[in-house]
């Protein structure tokens, strides 16, 4: 195996840059004991007390004995660092950037080992990633607008370890805002899916302070719409027209499947309900006889299928699917890709939430196309105010 040495300047350079930032700092702890003793205090039964000496970890490498000053009363501290702190922020925000990239606990240890000298092991490197989870239960308890257009709903599974290996779901719910923002609200991890998961994520948002919404957009599952309107009565819901697609699809032969799409889209890719029932009509004459079972399933549930004809024109692309949420699962399933398995749930909960971070700063000066038109806002006010008359 071949060994790589270090270039012997680079390895004075960086010893010098160690010993000049040992000797900057332990001046300015000398300065700061100094001030606080004379000035901040003034309390002449108090005085110096030698020092204690520490590591601290920097971008620059690790400074071993640092000289800290101490008091004989044990109240001073230095504004440089936090009690037992042991390493920059700056490096622990690039441990966490590491960790939100992709990279293992492990290979972020060996990166930072190899890069700054430091050994981090996997478990140091989780205790930093777990300072996250303060931010998490802060986020998930944060106050929601009065108001939000459209409600996305969407799970996606990911593989958790607890005592063995499962797959659990991560609901995941975004809205967009009478401006037409984007934002993800709520995401809460465990267990199978279920209609009784979705009614405690939809109340959570509720209690929170979202009491009005106008349309809800999610997929088939099984007693969802009836979580969704138990919680928004006043609000309408889209069924996803793609997910009804492939759930029709695999039931179509082969050799129909280009023909049969086409004359599917001649029904949800129209301007009004007239249109889209007449079409049907047609789709019903072609297709009835031969997938009678596929083609019932559609008309039962057309009404909710064509809900989006009821909004605004411009909006119709971004609410007749739930593609908007579904992006954003699949960049959480890109980000989780490298992971066979997560360790726990804390795990999880970390991941999703410095996405919806990012993806809630990416979108929080960006409106949807065609919710910022004037005509489409003063469209949804006005269904604001039938739908949730004001008192």
């Amino acid at each position: 195996m071949t060994t790589i040495q270090q270039n012997p300047f680079a390895e004075l350079l960086e010893n010098t840059m160690q010993s000049f930032l040992k000797e900057k700092i332990e001046t300015l702890l000398k300065e700061e004991i100094k001030n606080y003793l004379q000035v901040e205090q003034a309390d002449e039964s108090n005085s110096r007390n030698g020092y204690y000496a520490r590591s601290w970890e920097t971008r620059h490498g690790v400074i071993p004995d640092l000289q800290v000053p101490r008091d004989r009363q044990s109240q001073f501290q230095t504004e440089l660092f936090a009690p037992y702190q042991r390493r920059e922020a700056w490096l622990e925000d690039t441990v966490i950037h590491m960790y939100k990239g992709g990279m293992s606990t492990r290979d972020i240890g060996a990166f930072i080992e190899k890069m700054f000298g430091a050994k981090y092991s996997p478990t140091t490197v989780s205790n930093i990633t777990g300072t996250v989870l303060e931010d998490v239960a802060a986020w998930q308890s944060r106050p929601l607008p009065k108001r939000y257009s459209v409600l996305y709903l969407d799970g996606l599974y990911v593989k958790l370890k607890r005592d063995t290996v499962a797959s659990e779901v991560i609901y995941l719910a975004m809205g967009v805002d009478e401006a037409g923002h984007r934002e993800i609200l709520s995401f809460s991890v465990g267990g199978k899916e279920s209609a009784n998961g979705w009614r405690d994520v939809l109340r959570d948002i509720y209690n929170r302070g979202t009491k009005e919404v106008l349309l809800g957009v999610f997929d088939g599952l099984t007693g969802l719409e009836e979580a969704f309107k138990e919680t928004y009565p006043q609000a309408g819901v889209q069924r996803c027209v793609t997910h009804k697609m492939r759930n029709t699809m695999p039931r179509i032969r082969d050799k129909d499947k280009r023909a049969f799409v086409a004359s599917m889209k001649t029904v949800y890719h129209v301007e009004s309900r007239e249109a889209a029932l007449a079409n049907f009509k047609t789709v019903q004459t072609t297709w009835g006889k031969i997938y009678p079972k596929e083609i019932a399933s559609w008309e039962e549930e057309l009404p909710v299928l064509l809900r989006f004809l009821d909004y605004p024109k411009m909006i119709h692309y971004a609410i007749y699917t739930s593609n908007p949420i579904e992006r954003t699962n699949k960049e959480i399933r890109k980000r989780l890709k490298p992971m066979n398995s997560l360790t726990n749930m804390d795990a999880a909960e970390k991941i999703v939430y410095l996405e919806a971070i990012a993806y809630n700063e990416r979108w929080n000066d960006r409106a949807l196309r065609g919710f910022a038109d004037p005509d489409v806002q003063r469209a949804l006010k006005e269904l604001f105010e039938e739908k949730y008359p004001q008192d």
